[in-house]
């Protein structure tokens, strides 16, 4: 009975509905057959059209580290496409690296700059050129206290590090704080290791990344907003982007077509974007925008949806760039997009690799992005140029 209520609790979001089918089965009213078909009664699916090959799904953890995950998952797709060979990446040997960059940048500017965990996909592009890559078993994430791999701790002393630094309480900054800094660093994320051994051969980062053969300078950064023109290359104005490396700016609607083209090529998208939707929810695998304000969207809602009971609203240019102006649409997680399926409905979705896991179990730690959602909450995107159609290659300026 235990059991049956687990799958219950599990697989029907709407909690009155759990609820009042506990008590039936505990009254006699309902059977656990009955029960378990009431439950499947909900079930959905959806259909791929393109799924591309990808690595295991990873968990973040409390790391707040979604950035360099997604662009690592990206990575270790475009060594399948490119080698057929599978790598399991460090992405704490990206983040460990990428810590003493902003921490100096945050000095130089008085305190007038960015600091944090986050980043965007071009922070792992600069890392690698800058410092090598790694294996994860070189570098494996490092849990700070019964394994719960959370960061936030960490994060906070060097934020306090740093603002001490630049009040200057000693009357001037001294030589003596990055070493400090990068003290910090190697005891909450371990001590970097120059050279190591990997399928009996001897590597530094740098020579690992250089058998990689990835050239770096085949990746471009993508967004879609108004206040920017387009056809043009910008300093995409939000807070993670502290390195202000830059973007191509392009109609959204062009947009679509780059990740259209690009999936139908076999070529995987790292995707930068807003999950503080209602729509969204890994649960139930799913990132949606319902046509009436949904205050959270459930089992059923999901089912009639993918099954056209439901629909979603249409979303255009000025829609897009209503929320990002007022701010309700941020960078707050990037995830990697694997390939395009359709719901039971034929409505078309990418199909979304994230880094919390499998807490999904049907999905297997992925969900199921709409266009409709896409379309709203995408702030940019990564991707192999030549991925990129001809026509907006030219407009775009990009030479092959």
């Amino acid at each position: 009975m235990k059991i049956l209520f687990n799958i219950i609790k599990r697989n029907l979001r709407c909690k009155i509905l759990s609820i009042l089918i506990s008590c039936l089965i505990l009254s006699k009213a309902l059977t656990a057959q009955n029960a378990i078909n009431l439950i499947e009664q909900f079930s959905y699916k959806f259909i791929p059209v393109k799924e591309l090959a990808s690595t295991p799904v990873k968990n973040q953890y409390g790391t707040n580290t979604c950035w360099s995950f997604a662009t690592v998952s990206f990575f270790e797709s475009e060594l399948l496409r490119l080698q057929n060979q599978e790598y399991n990446l460090s992405e704490m040997f990206i983040v460990r690296m990428t810590y003493p960059d902003k921490a100096e940048k945050y000095v130089r500017l008085q305190g007038k700059a960015v600091f944090g965990p986050g980043g965007q996909a071009h922070d792992v592009i600069n890392v690698i050129n800058r410092y090598g890559i790694v294996p994860e078993n070189i570098y494996p994430i490092k849990s700070n206290y019964d394994d719960q791999y959370n960061q936030n701790e960490m994060d906070a002393v060097l934020q306090a590090m740093l603002k001490t630094i630049v009040e200057k309480k000693g009357g001037k900054i001294t030589p003596f704080w990055k070493e400090a800094f990068s003290s910090v660093l190697d005891v909450y994320l371990g001590e970097i290791q120059n050279n190591f051994t990997f399928g009996n051969k001897s590597f530094t980062p740098i020579t690992f990344k250089e058998g990689l053969k990835i050239n770096t300078e085949d990746y471009i950064e993508i967004t879609s907003y108004l206040n920017y023109s387009f056809y043009t290359i910008i300093d995409l104005e939000i807070p993670d982007n502290w390195s202000h490396n830059l973007y191509y700016n392009v109609p959204i609607d062009e947009l679509i077509v780059i990740v259209d083209n690009a999936i139908a090529n076999g070529y995987t998208v790292c995707w930068d974007g807003d999950i503080s939707d209602s729509g969204f929810s890994q649960e139930l695998g799913v990132a949606v925008i319902p046509e009436k304000n949904v205050a959270v969207i459930n089992k059923e809602w999901v089912y009639n949806l993918v099954n056209g009971k439901e629909r979603e609203k249409s979303i255009v240019q000025k829609d897009r760039q209503d929320v990002f102006d007022n701010q309700t649409t941020t960078d707050d997680h990037l995830m990697h997009i694997v390939g395009t399926a359709n719901d039971e409905a034929g409505e078309k979705y990418y199909i979304i690799k994230n880094s919390w896991g499998v807490k999904n179990e049907q999905f297997n730690g992925k969900l199921y992005m709409s266009e409709s959602y896409f379309r709203l909450n995408t702030i940019a995107i990564m991707i192999h140029k030549e991925s990129l159609p001809k026509e907006i290659r030219n407009k775009l300026k990009i030479k092959p």
